[in-house]
């Protein structure tokens, strides 16, 4: 029998556990992110079309919102996990009336409230620089969850098999942010050798960038069925692998 009194509770705690720092958390993002939008608009000309009909700025912040909900998606559920096991008190979740998949849902769920929060952030400040519509909401949407639970499952993935701190920001810095920096969100693939161009092809996180940058703008560098489709099989891939290693117990209940 489920035990949504013991999901929400889970939920309702990781929620508030990063909104009570929202400064580090939400707002700290944020202001990174306009660096970035700050930095490549002066150096990179606004009248370059990277798309047809889309200048340079218009172009990079679908692809800036991406990448910062996928880096703060896993952070939130990556950290506190493991927070959790270097204090011991996971113990308490481990011996709850909870669920494995419960577990799961509740950190992947705060993951995707983050990562949410996070990019609504970027897009309001980043009006103020360029009006970006949102032409398919629905797509839009899809992308956002499955981009936000892909990276909170991952990020559950990383906490169990971590020992200490140096591996997790390590999976952060040599995985998530070349990934999330090779992924197009500053350039477009097209304009890369052909070698290159094949291997992004290779990164999921692309299919993220390209889908929701076409749920924005309505033009895409590839087909937005093909996006969905990666997106839906890397979540599924991620959420197995979390919920595998929450089933064995893997360095939680040992």
């Amino acid at each position: 029998m489920t035990n949504y009194y013991g999901f929400y509770t889970l939920l309702a705690r990781e929620i508030w556990r990063f909104l009570k720092v929202s400064i580090q958390t939400i707002l700290t993002p944020v202001i990174t992110v306009l660096l970035y939008l700050l930095i490549f608009s002066s150096v990179i000309s606004n009248s370059r079309q990277m798309l047809p009909g889309i200048d340079y700025l218009t172009f990079l912040i679908p692809g800036l919102i991406v990448m910062a909900m996928l880096q703060n998606a896993f952070a939130n559920s990556s950290s506190s996990l493991f927070q959790s096991r270097l204090n011991g008190n996971v113990i308490f979740v481990l011996l709850a009336p909870i669920s494995d998949f419960e577990i799961y849902a509740a950190f992947v769920g705060a993951a995707i409230v983050r990562g949410v929060l996070v990019g609504a952030g970027v897009w309001l400040a980043a009006c103020s620089f360029s009006l970006v519509p949102v032409k398919h909401p629905l797509y839009a949407l899809a992308f956002t969850l499955f981009c936000t639970s892909s990276l909170g499952a991952l990020g559950l993935v990383s906490a169990i098999i971590a020992d200490k701190w140096d591996h997790i920001s390590a999976f952060q810095n040599f995985v998530i942010v070349p990934f999330s920096f090779l992924s197009g969100v500053f350039f477009s693939i097209q304009d890369l050798p052909p070698f290159w161009e094949r291997a992004s092809h290779f990164n999921p996180f692309f299919y993220f960038v390209d889908g929701f940058r076409y749920s924005c703008l309505g033009v895409s560098e590839i087909e937005v069925g093909t996006s969905l489709k990666v997106s839906l099989i890397f979540f599924l891939l991620s959420s197995a692998w979390a919920l595998w290693l929450l089933w064995r117990g893997y360095n939680l209940r040992s």
